[in-house]
């Protein structure tokens, strides 16, 4: 099979959707890949490593999307989708709900598609999805205490606090993977965490190790808002819309200078105030609320996001290469999860409602 690794181009976009180890697996399994010039050089993975490995670098995108099989970290951005040719396999996270263009430009194009963010694995967890939930649900932290200070239009607080002065108060909703990540550093930065979930089985797990509980509804996260220094929305129904809890008259009474970190924008967000932003541009202060709404917030740290996506993605892609898409399909359930457009057709019963198609 000929696979394709084009460049990313989305803003500050450095990961790359296979290492030069990837390549060389695939290359031994006698497939070609065909490797963008400068996709993996800014974080350490030059273009003579993956030729070493027997991938062939290519000097356009036009070249890797030319594939039978193209892999992609992130969705595909306008010109991109140009170049992808009818009857292209495409295998990266598409979160087609945020993008009803996206949809129609994925199906007119009669692209097969499938999205990382809804291949599951026999326990129906989200195993590609977990790495980057992981890395964002940790950066959550570290970019609200940064929005926090008052160049970025924060109040001031040190999430920590310092001695007789208390740390800021950091509301968590989702204990899911993001969410519980959050917690576990935010709480180990000395924030005073709460986790709000509707899963006592999620919430168990963080109230083992110290950190504060509380089943969410609507009355208790109203109530506790008026006192977060920081609020994380880590919660996901995948392939679907992110669940709204937060409403604008809510953000109106939160504190000023206050922090919004929308970890589920992806989705399209959790606040009725979210909108995306970029790493050029990663904050917006609303009803006097800071928020942070990047969609693409791995690519922070995007060496060790690369090494953790790809460590859990190819093995999938070798199956698909090895056996082809129907075979593949067949011998994997959570790999069937994955597929969301089929031949120019929503095929995935979640991504189908959210684009209303």
């Amino acid at each position: 099979m000929r696979i394709g690794v084009p460049k990313e181009i989305k803003d500050h976009e450095f990961r790359v959707s296979l290492t030069p180890h990837g390549a060389r697996e695939l290359v031994n399994a006698g497939h070609q890949v065909l490797v963008e010039k400068g996709a993996g050089s800014a974080i350490g993975f030059p273009d003579s490593e993956y030729e070493k490995a027997g991938a062939i670098a290519v000097d356009s995108p036009e070249e890797a999307f030319a594939s039978d099989l193209v892999l992609k970290v992130k969705e595909p951005q306008a010109a991109e989708c140009a170049m992808i040719k009818p009857g292209t396999l495409l295998f990266g996270y598409l979160h087609l709900a945020s993008s009803r263009s996206l949809a129609d430009a994925l199906t007119k194009g009669n692209v097969t598609a499938l999205g990382y963010e809804t291949v599951t694995d026999h326990a129906n967890r989200l195993p590609l999805l977990a790495p980057m939930s992981q890395i964002a649900g940790r950066l959550a932290i570290q970019e609200g205490a940064r929005g926090l200070t008052l160049p970025h239009g924060g109040c001031g607080i040190l999430l920590s606090g310092a001695t007789g002065v208390p740390p800021a108060k950091v509301m968590v909703l989702g204990a899911g993977m993001v969410g519980s990540n959050a917690a576990r550093l935010a709480s180990g930065m000395g924030g005073n965490v709460t986790v709000f979930d509707i899963h006592s089985d999620a919430l168990s797990p963080l109230e083992a190790i110290g950190i504060k509980t509380c089943y969410s509804s609507a009355d208790a996260i109203d109530n506790a808002l008026k006192d977060a220094d920081i609020v994380v929305c880590a919660t996901l129904i995948p392939g679907k819309h992110a669940p709204k809890l937060l409403s604008l008259e809510m953000v109106k009474h939160m504190k000023q200078g206050s922090v919004i970190v929308d970890v589920s924008i992806d989705q399209g967000g959790s606040s009725e105030t979210s909108r995306p932003t970029t790493h050029s541009a990663p904050f917006y202060v609303e009803e006097g609320v800071v928020h942070y709404c990047v969609t693409n917030m791995p690519a922070l740290a995007s060496r060790t996001a690369t090494l953790a996506l790809t460590h859990a993605t190819l093995p999938h892609v070798l199956k698909i290469a090895n056996l082809g898409l129907d075979a593949a399909l067949e011998a994997d359930a959570g790999l069937r999860g994955g597929l969301q457009i089929r031949d120019g057709r929503i095929v995935h019963p979640a991504v189908a409602e959210a684009c209303k198609l």
